[in-house]
């Protein structure tokens, strides 16, 4: 009984917020109209306008408001001292469901960029090893196979440059599905 009654709460909440919103494009709605219907100079229209951006301002977040809660993640404070932060955060900043996708986003797009990095250190890497390079680029040879062939200094760059890549690969892959453990 006491479970329905919250679920029929919570119903309810969210039915305030739709009708907070339609409630505020009614509002806009007025405005737009009282600004096409009055008779205002250019003065009043631009003092109106720098006060509207200003009011717009205030209510979207940047990504570097958010990037306070990223000191969150800091594994020397303790529990409760990240508990009390957070409370601190939400408590400052009112969050909605935009910031925090537009927040997400631009995490994926830096792991998947970081990803495109890897690969291409990779390919980097295995041409290097692959492709012929002139006796002048090869530096010096470090063990020898035959008289002709062997290890190179510049080989050894080129899998360094490729276990970079890979690190890189693998550490962006982790840190994707770590955000993102649904998708």
């Amino acid at each position: 009984m006491g479970s329905e009654k919250r679920i029929k709460n919570e119903i309810r909440k969210f039915q305030e917020l739709d009708e907070a919103k339609v409630s505020a494009e009614k509002k806009l709605d007025e405005l737009i109209h009282l600004l096409d219907n009055s008779k205002l100079d250019s003065d009043s229209i631009e003092k109106l306008h720098i006060k509207f951006n200003e009011a717009i301002e205030r209510k979207s977040l940047s990504l570097q408001d958010l990037d306070e809660f990223k000191k969150l993640d800091d594994n020397s404070l303790s529990r409760l001292e990240k508990a009390d932060d957070l409370e601190k955060l939400l408590s400052k900043y009112k969050l909605d469901s935009n910031d925090s996708s537009r927040m997400i986003s631009a995490d994926k797009g830096s792991g998947i960029s970081l990803m495109i990095l890897a690969v291409l250190l990779i390919l980097l890497g295995f041409a290097m090893v692959i492709m012929p390079a002139p006796p002048y680029f090869e530096m010096f040879t470090i063990f020898y196979f035959s008289q002709n062939d062997g290890v190179t200094l510049m080989d050894l760059i080129a899998l360094v440059i490729i276990f970079t890549g890979v690190y890189l690969f693998f550490n962006s892959l982790n840190n994707l599905k770590r955000t993102n453990p649904h998708g």
